[in-house]
């Protein structure tokens, strides 16, 4: 009996020692030269890979994502979309057929790898679809590194999604996910998921990288170019160096977790200083469809200060955004864009949004596979709160986010959600993965700023930022801090929100008029909880708010940037209804309605307030 007790204790100690370890990030540095023959669309590579283990763990196999293996029939990726139909991600089928299916072969995606080294010694490996798993001729030990070479060629696919050759839109050769990268390993070991369509995950590494290809082509890329006197595109008094036709390009970067690079011989290069930012490459076709790009400059400048403002500095020196041809993809210090817009504004939605990847996919660098709602929905806050500044609406709106909140209560409606928890790729119905991972991760932070007060969420943001810049945080640390600014407890929101697809539905179920004062029943028929921010306007047109907390906070609102309130007895999360009392009489009475500021994510507002006639 007393041994067993030993051996339990023994478990539990290992245990809470095992997740209180000192964090740490694995890094890698690439070289890697590339020689493209952009006749044929194919491209010979050579890699040399510094890898340093910085982790706990002794390391006996590596993996390499190979992502460009999914570009063709009976792929993983057209197997998913095939299976989804016409629920599937939009742009990879069409009328339910997936458009992998159709890839001639010659247009087919393939990474090949001729060999690997580990320190100049071959190395056994197999491919797994997009997954190369490699077996070490010796371990890499706890903080030590090691050096992988390998050459592979590669068939530049027909673009399916966002990378390939010729896409719509004219772009000869978008390079993204182009490369044999090495995976990211942490505390929940490999990250080794396929490539379906979804999204990346990868460590912070250092880049030195040299392009030779057809003199003509200007590349965009996410970097630093080291030699544009010698190239095509950046600099007016360039003398081009050619060997057999092709010239060279130079690239670096510093921690970042991919580099991407564009090539078109129509692209031209404009660049601006942003004051206190970074310099900035718009790198596009030159053409009717093309003439907003030259508007843009202005709305950058001033999006950079605000998200600089708001969310934490842009850490790096520069940022590219590359007419791609396909949606929008963030990349290390670059996004690959739609070129075509009508407007200003179109425009500048989709660089507003593509741009805070850089905060929310590349400075704090989730698992996106694992977690799409922070990245995506973290993301899509940034963006509606600056471009609700860039783009004031013409007509008033009750907070940045009302057009967000109504597009999710609308498509609750359809009883197709699902939990925004789930994996990235896992996702049954491509809207719903939309809604979950890019909706839903967006109003996780409106909510907040409802239940905790918006300075508390902006404190929160920055803290974030701060703590975690150039690391891998996960939605715990990210609650640790929300939890620490407002002194709440929020885990029993966070269960709800992600976890789960239940609903806020709170309404005005009764009021009663009388002499001196008026009494209010409020209603709970929804699933989640909440605290309720409730309000009145007096027939003199003043606002009086107050503010009933829900018991599982702990630790009430003190403040909010939508108005002074007076804090009332807290409504117990079990209790289905709550009645409030307030000092007016039924004749000074105009409106009474919950949530003033349209904040909370009420599914049915019909019941929410009542007009006093």
């Amino acid at each position: 009996m007393k041994k067993s007790v030993a051996i339990l204790f023994a478990f539990i100690i290992s245990q809470f020692h095992a997740q209180q370890g000192a964090y740490y990030q694995q890094s890698a540095k690439y070289k890697m030269d590339i020689d493209v023959n952009a006749e044929k669309f194919t491209y010979e590579g050579k890699q040399t890979l510094d890898y340093k283990n910085n982790s706990p763990d002794e390391l006996n196999v590596v993996y390499f994502h190979l992502y460009w293996n999914a570009f063709k029939p009976n792929s993983m990726m057209d197997q998913r979309v095939a299976g989804q139909g016409k629920n599937g991600d939009s742009r990879l089928q069409k009328d339910g057929v997936s458009r992998l299916a159709s890839i001639p072969k010659d247009q087919e995606g393939a990474q090949n790898i001729h060999w690997i080294k580990q320190n100049g010694k071959t190395l056994k490996f197999e491919i797994q679809e997009t997954v190369m798993k490699v077996y070490l001729a010796e371990p890499i030990r706890p903080n030590s590194s090691t050096t992988f070479t390998l050459e592979w060629d590669a068939v530049i696919p027909q673009q399916i999604r966002r990378s390939g050759r010729n896409n719509r839109e004219g772009v000869d050769m978008t390079m993204t996910q182009w490369y044999p990268k090495i995976a990211e390993y942490d505390y929940d070991g490999w990250a080794t998921f396929d490539y379906i369509g979804r999204e990346f995950h990868a460590p912070f590494s250092d880049f030195d990288v040299t392009i030779k290809i057809n003199k003509e082509y200007v590349i965009g890329a996410g970097g630093i170019l080291e030699n544009p006197s010698e190239v095509k595109g950046y600099d007016a008094n360039a003398k081009i160096k050619a060997d057999k036709n092709k010239a060279t390009w130079k690239w670096s970067a510093k921690n970042i977790l991919d580099f991407a690079w564009a090539a078109d011989k129509d692209y031209i290069v404009k660049s601006f200083d942003v004051p206190q930012g970074p310099k900035v490459f718009l790198v596009y076709q030159n053409n009717d469809k093309t003439k907003v790009w030259e508007e843009a400059q202005p709305y950058i400048t001033k999006y950079y200060q605000l998200m600089n403002s708001h969310f934490g500095k842009y850490v790096y020196p520069t940022y590219s955004f590359i007419q791609g041809g396909d949606g929008g993809m963030e990349y290390g210090m670059c996004t690959m864009i739609l070129g075509e817009a009508n407007d200003i504004e179109g425009l500048m939605g989709l660089m507003a949004h593509e741009g805070a990847h850089s905060w929310y996919q590349q400075i704090l660098a989730t698992n996106e596979p694992m977690r799409p709602w922070m990245d995506e929905g973290f993301t899509s806050y940034a963006e509606g709160y600056v471009m609700n500044q860039l783009f004031p609406p013409a007509k008033e709106l009750p907070n940045p986010f009302a057009n967000s909140l109504n597009a999710y209560r609308n498509f609750v409606k359809k009883g197709i959600e699902e939990p925004a928890i789930w994996l990235g790729d896992h996702h049954d119905n491509g809207t719903s993965y939309t809604y979950a991972s890019y909706v839903k991760g967006e109003l996780y932070l409106v909510e907040l700023g409802y239940i905790m007060g918006e300075q508390n969420l902006a404190e929160t943001l920055k803290q974030y930022y701060d703590q975690w810049a150039l690391k891998h945080p996960s939605d715990r640390d990210f609650l640790h801090i929300a939890q620490k600014v407002s002194g709440m407890d929020l885990k029993w929101f966070q269960n709800y929100w992600i976890n789960t697809t239940k609903t806020i539905d709170y309404g005005i179920k009764d009021v009663k008029y009388d002499a001196k004062s008026t009494t209010i029943t409020l209603v709970n028929n929804g699933q989640v909880p909440m605290p309720i921010d409730f309000s009145v306007i007096t027939t003199e047109k003043k606002i009086i708010n107050y503010q009933i907390p829900m018991n599982m906070t702990r630790t009430w609102k003190e403040k909010d940037a939508y108005g002074e309130f007076k804090t009332m007895p807290y409504w117990p999360w079990t209790q289905k209804e709550y009645s409030i009392t307030i000092p007016y009489t039924k004749s000074q009475l105009s409106v009474l309605g919950i949530d003033f500021s349209q904040r909370l994510a009420d599914v049915n507002m019909a019941d929410n307030f009542v007009e006093v006639k």
